[in-house]
């Protein structure tokens, strides 16, 4: 069975490739390792294969070291993700089967953190909250795009002794309005 590209985007290694690539980002595998220390090479080698045979990551450019080649990657496009198109072909099960796979990601990332031997919440900066607001759709989309412009930013500094490696998830959908009663 092929797999579709949310199942290629959603595997813990592959959407963390892709992350390490947003914003512009052009690194060769040694610099993706700076990223993803816990993954084996050959893995990384493998799942980059993966990315690129689905075209969902580039070979941008080819430099020879040392008898070898070296490859440096790229997204193809700012939005190597799932489209809208990708997204409104989806069936309710396929959706639920995304957002689990999203969810088990996040878990994973989380899981990872717990078993550090020295943790500090407070000092990490670590927690999860849910917000309930009101907003029109012009406010919302105002709010995301300023979020998204943030993010972007601060997805462009590079790895140095005073900065952290952080993750910031957010998931945002409309509350319902039935009541569900238990």
């Amino acid at each position: 069975m092929k797999e579709t590209k949310a199942d290629l985007i959603l595997h813990p290694i592959r959407i963390r490739i892709i992350q390490s690539l947003i914003g512009g980002k052009r690194l060769t595998v040694q610099e993706m390792m700076e990223f993803l220390p816990e993954v084996p090479q050959a893995s990384l080698y493998r799942h980059l294969k993966k990315l690129e045979e689905a075209e969902l990551i580039k070979i941008v450019e080819k430099r020879k070291i040392r008898g070898t080649i070296e490859k440096v990657y790229a997204l193809p496009n700012e939005s190597s993700g799932l489209t809208n198109e990708d997204l409104q072909s989806l069936s309710r099960e396929e959706h639920m089967n995304i957002f689990m796979r999203f969810i088990a990601n996040i878990l994973a990332d989380y899981e990872r953190y717990l078993s550090r031997e020295e943790i500090d919440l407070v000092k990490d900066g670590v927690g999860f909250r849910q917000a309930r607001f009101y907003a029109s759709d012009e406010e919302f989309f105002q709010f995301a795009k300023t979020v998204s412009e943030a993010m972007k930013k601060l997805m462009n500094n590079k790895p140095s002794p005073q900065r952290k490696k952080r993750i910031f998830t957010s998931i945002t959908m409309p509350e319902s309005e039935e009541r569900v009663k238990y």
